[in-house]
């Protein structure tokens, strides 16, 4: 590379592959980037640096390097490149040399090699014969090689790269050596490039790279797998939408991180994975074809076990003598298909490989494999990991298509699932049982349970897990065998459930379900269970009639003393507060919220606990006390997930976790709080607390994910049914993300009747509304302000906010910003001192003063867009920005060149000044007035003055 330019067109590592999807976006390299940027600044101070980049193949080596080297575009650098072939030991020699210099005297000419072409023809024969120097002065070439490259050097750094040393020959390897170890070359950067899982023992690659680690200036830099949230990021940029969590999860738990991978299943018709792409298939199985017989039929063996294996296990299932079995499990092991763990077992180096071996056994050895293993682990469940067996044996027996064993074998898995608070796996399970059912005559007698016992133990468990669709099919199901007056307790608690699950699908309120669930419960018999299904109609009757719902919660309260049971009045408590937390002023229902949270935890009662965190964080958030808020939530999280309600609850409490950091500026935490909210993947409106919160941030950040994920929750809106404050909120956020386009949307959304149940989201909408109205559309906002409360900090300086917006005067935006600042949220602040800077524009003094406070706020958060409305409002009334000192928007050569701009000189008069070429001069004020967003070098002269550039 030349100024920047690569010299050369690489073949990638896995050149054979067609790669139909790729991201023009390098994911979670970060510190590898950092890593090769410290060498080059080492190599810029004059002291030689190589760095050898590690990785198996697919990691993203190649992808890298060529990252580092673009990033240099425009910097004087030379980047040499050259790849080793595929040949071994017998390969071409020198052959990445010979590539790296033939490219380099096609750009620059033969005389780059200062008149000794004869000499360098041994590596380049097109520059004509070379001499006759024998094998002893291979020497002699060597140091050709390195007084050219510190030729080069002397003008400007080199980097040479060198791709795929692992299949270098060994005059390469002694050329490396050289450069690196004899002559270190000043202002030489080296960086190679190798696969780690090609270096099995005897790889001649190996030695020489601990050599070189003794070398000063070399560094080794292992480039690692991608985790969860790198996998996803890298699937939006391939996908060109944010992947939904099941299938970032399908991906993460195949490609386990590899890039290369990850974009084979995102160029296939099914990136969720349900089939391997054939062409990676192929590359995966040509490993495995070459290795002995015997070791090929390990790995048949062990594919059928699963991706972790121990010796034990796969001793008895192979039916191999010792000897033989160590032999093959030594090849496999030197192959790097297959590594062992610090436990003493065995595990596929990657999962892919497992499952391409897996998948192409013939049917009968597939079957006949898992009913051996089926049979040993049964026999001897400690061949297995502690508590797996279970599950291990319901694998194999239905793999070995065995179904009345795979029957009772599934049932027992999802007990102990179940037992373990591993709600997905026992519902994965029970649908297994469910299946059988049919296929197993006396299943019944075989479980000793009933058809109709096992659908309601299947829906619970599925909603346990989130699945909530599954669940309402299952529910819908038991609903229609079941004799309702028979049995009104089981079929109150199906219609519950159901009612629960249509509201959480957004499909309706569930008020049918509901109402009916509470007229068979008014005739039942009262005990402790029919007591805990009052309690969960009053919490659903919230929705669809408060005073209803009230008037349930105080039955339920009066019915749990009656009983005088500890946990029911706790939970009668909790749902009460739940009830009414829209209807009760926040700080009258919080003391009975407390005491029930105090009880539950004396009592171990984890899930009422938990529960009753989410509604005293939300009611700490609405009374402005954002850091008890945060605690609050904060303690509730680890109870949620002990108690296997991590994707509800949880996911609540993480949200209000969020909610109360991003409210105390703690942005970067709250982000990382709703990334873990979202990847529990909370179905239906579960989802929206995070999706909402995460949203609003990436829009307040600038982030380039902000209008996907805006557009995703605002889609919401098309459900039938949404709670009031779900709805109020997304109607603000579709306002903020469209701006002015909204227009005709905000007439309607400030009427909506969730404003006046839920001032708190009210007063928001009301504000987004007016930053973008219309003459009418202000006079609707004002109506409709004049009968909203404003009850608490935010609802206060809020309703401030509006009536700046349609006041407009400096005195008004004092009176918002001291409300903000009352309440202490910085980001509303920042905002308010914006629009107190554009209102006070006659006052220089005052703009500037809430100029810089707002800029300073918005550089501790990382506001992206509100750093640069404050840019260009300081432009616009001739206020400098503070932290935007010259030396920050503009580099010196520019505020040089715009000195002599000012003073009116031309371009070639700047030449002449600073000795630079007329061009350079002129490019560097097309630079200037593209800063200074500005139509021509006077009114950047102009503006120069006003900012105090010059």
């Amino acid at each position: 590379m030349i100024g920047g330019e690569i010299l050369s067109h690489p073949r990638g590592m896995l050149g054979l592959m067609t790669v139909s999807a790729s991201s023009t976006v390098l994911v979670g390299r970060e510190a590898d980037l950092a890593t090769l940027r410290d060498a080059l600044k080492r190599v810029r101070g004059a002291e030689p640096s190589a760095v050898l980049v590690g990785g198996e193949a697919g990691v993203g080596k190649t992808r890298l390097v060529e990252e580092f080297c673009r990033s240099l575009d425009g910097e004087p650098v030379r980047v040499l490149y050259g790849q080793c072939l595929e040949l071994g030991e017998e390969g071409l020699p020198f052959a990445p040399f010979a590539a790296a210099l033939r490219e380099l005297a096609r750009r620059e000419g033969r005389a780059v090699f200062d008149g000794r072409e004869t000499e360098f023809a041994r590596l380049l024969p097109e520059l004509g014969p070379p001499p006759d120097l024998g094998e002893a002065r291979r020497g002699h070439l060597f140091e050709l090689v390195g007084a050219l490259f510190a030729r080069l050097a002397e003008e400007q750094p080199v980097i040479l790269m060198i791709e795929d040393l692992h299949w270098a020959d060994r005059s390469t390897r002694d050329l490396i050596g050289y450069l690196l170890r004899s002559v270190r070359v000043q202002r030489l950067l080296v960086i190679v490039t190798y696969r780690t899982d090609e270096l099995h023992r005897g790889h001649p690659l190996r030695p020489f790279l601990a050599e070189l680690d003794r070398v000063r200036g070399v560094h080794r830099l292992e480039v690692d797998r991608l985790d969860r949230d790198d996998t996803a990021e890298l699937l939006a940029h391939l996908l060109g939408a944010e992947p939904d969590a099941p299938t970032v999860d399908a991906v993460c738990e195949r490609a386990q991180g590899i890039p290369f991978f990850i974009e084979q299943f995102a160029s296939s018709a099914d990136p969720r994975c349900g089939d391997i792409p054939e062409t990676l298939r192929d590359l995966l199985l040509s490993r495995v074809d070459q290795l002995p017989d015997g070791a090929q039929r390990v790995l048949r063996v062990a594919a059928v076990g699963g991706t972790r294996f121990g010796h034990e296990l796969i001793a008895r299932v192979a039916g191999m003598d010792e000897p033989s079995l160590e032999s093959a499990l030594r090849a496999t092991v030197a192959a790097q298909l297959i590594v062992s763990d610090p436990s003493g077992g065995y595990e596929f180096r990657h999962a892919l490989v497992r499952e391409a071996i897996h998948d192409d056994l013939l049917p009968g050895e597939h079957a006949r494999l898992h009913a051996r293993f089926a049979e040993a682990v049964e026999a001897d469940p400690h061949l297995v990991e502690p508590d797996r067996a279970p599950a291990e044996i319901a694998h194999h027996w239905h793999a070995a298509h065995d179904h009345p064993r795979a029957l009772v074998a599934a049932r027992r898995a999802a007990e102990s699932a179940g037992c373990r608070y591993a709600y997905a796996e026992q519902a994965r399970l029970l649908d297994r049982v469910l299946e059988l059912w049919e296929q197993v005559p006396d299943a019944a007698d075989r479980l000793g349970t009933t058809h109709l016992d096992l659908l309601e133990e299947t829906a619970l468990a599925a909603i346990d897990s989130g699945d909530h669709m599954r669940a309402l099919s299952l529910t819908r199901a038991a609903l229609g065998d079941l004799d309702g007056e028979a049995e009104p307790v089981r079929a109150a608690r199906l219609l519950i459930r159901r009612g629960k699950l249509l509201r959480n699908a957004g499909k309706s309120d569930g008020g049918p379900e509901t109402r009916e669930a509470y007229r068979l419960l008014r005739s039942a018999p009262r005990d402790l269970d029919w007591l805990k299904l009052l309690g969960d109609v009053a919490y659903q009757m919230a929705a669809i009639d408060g005073d209803e719902a009230g008037r349930i919660a105080q039955e339920v309260k009066d019915a749990a003393t009656a009983f005088g049971d500890e946990a029911a009045q706790v939970n009668a408590e909790i749902i009460f507060g739940k009830v009414c937390g829209g209807r009760l002023a926040a700080d009258e229902g919080l003391p009975a919220m407390r005491r029930a949270v105090e009880r539950a935890r004396a009592a171990g009662d984890v899930s009422n606990f938990a529960h009753g965190l989410v509604n005293i964080s939300d009611s700490l958030f609405e009374l402005g006390a954002y850091e008890e808020s945060a605690a609050a939530a904060m303690e509730g999280i680890p109870d949620a997930d002990r108690v296997g309600v991590s994707r509800t609850t949880g996911v609540y409490l993480m949200a209000n976790y969020a909610e109360a950091l991003m409210a105390l500026g703690r942005w970067d935490e709250a982000d990382a709080r709703l990334a873990e909210a979202a990847r529990q993947d909370p179905p239906g409106v579960l989802a929206l607390p995070w999706l909402r919160l995460r949203a609003r941030l990436r829009m307040a950040r600038g982030h380039p994910g902000a209008a996907a994920l805006s557009s995703r929750a605002a889609g919401f809106l098309a459900k039938p049914f949404l709670s009031a404050e779900a709805r109020v909120s997304l109607l603000e956020l579709r306002i903020l993300a469209e701006g002015p386009g909204a227009l005709p949307f905000a007439r309607t959304a400030i009427h909506d009747q969730g404003v006046f149940e839920r001032p708190r989201y009210g007063w928001p909408l009301l504000a987004a509304a007016a930053r973008i109205a219309d003459e009418p559309l202000r006079e609707s906002v004002r109506e409709v302000a004049a009968s909203l409360p404003a009850r608490y900090p935010a609802e206060r300086a809020s309703a401030l906010e509006v009536t700046a917006l349609l006041d407009g005067s400096p005195a008004a935006w004092q009176a918002a910003v001291a409300g903000w600042r009352a309440d202490g949220q910085p980001y509303q602040l920042a905002g308010a001192l914006l629009d107190l800077a554009e209102a006070s524009a006659a006052d220089r003094q005052a703009a500037s003063e809430a100029l810089t406070e707002a800029v300073e706020i918005g550089n501790r958060l990382g506001a992206g867009p509100l750093l640069a409305r404050a840019e260009v409002l300081g432009r616009r009334l001739g206020v400098r920005a503070p932290g935007a000192s010259p030396s920050e928007l503009l580099t010196s050569r520019e505020l040089e060149v715009l000195r002599l701009v000012a003073e009116g000189l031309s371009n070639s008069g700047i030449a002449r000044e600073l000795f630079i070429s007329p061009k350079t001069a002129s490019v560097h004020v097309s630079r200037i007035i593209a800063k200074l967003e500005v139509g021509n070098r006077v009114e950047a002269a102009v503006v120069g003055r006003r900012l105090g550039l010059v």
